[in-house]
């Protein structure tokens, strides 16, 4: 492998489209609003068609996450997939499947955001950022630019690996 630089970049730009698209345009609303629920911190949902009011606790919260995250993770494989077939890089299957193992976990464990259990607002009040993650004025969300660097942090280790025994064709 020659273009190891070159098939990071292209990997690491292909893995951050899937994941805006899976994070913003495939991820359900209902998703979005539950996976961070819990029995301490229930979330109520309205569903936006029937107007329906259902309380989802920590097993629905789980459920959610899950699915958010399995339905991200396919989406990064798909652009991530087609877009390395398209530039003419064949990525290892085991170097794939570690990196969006990477991506799976990492996004699940900093999407699982339970109030005061969260594993990013507890990095965030340890390193003394607890205040730009609670921040939510100014038209600025602190927990959500700290979700989106910590994500892409996590996808550069994973495109890292994803060059692992890579070629071009």
């Amino acid at each position: 492998m020659t273009h190891r630089p070159a098939v990071f970049a292209a990997l690491l730009g292909l893995t951050r489209a899937g994941s805006a698209i899976g994070d913003f345009w495939v991820q359900s609303d209902f998703c979005a609003r539950v996976k961070g629920a819990s029995d301490d911190h229930p979330v109520t949902y309205v569903d936006p068609a029937t107007e329906e009011k259902t309380t989802h606790g920590t097993a629905d919260g789980r459920k959610a996450c899950l699915t958010h995250c399995l339905t991200y993770t396919a989406t990064q494989a798909i652009i991530a997939g087609a877009g390395a077939r398209a530039l003419g890089i064949k990525v290892h299957p085991a170097a794939a499947a570690a990196a969006l193992a990477i991506s799976f976990t990492t996004h699940y464990a900093a999407d699982r955001r339970v109030p005061g259990k969260g594993l990013l607002e507890k990095i965030a009040t340890k390193t003394g950022k607890g205040g730009f993650y609670r921040l939510a004025d100014f038209g600025m969300n602190g927990a959500f630019h700290l979700d989106s660097a910590w994500h892409h942090g996590w996808e550069t280790v994973a495109a890292v690996v994803a060059t692992t025994k890579a070629t071009t064709r």
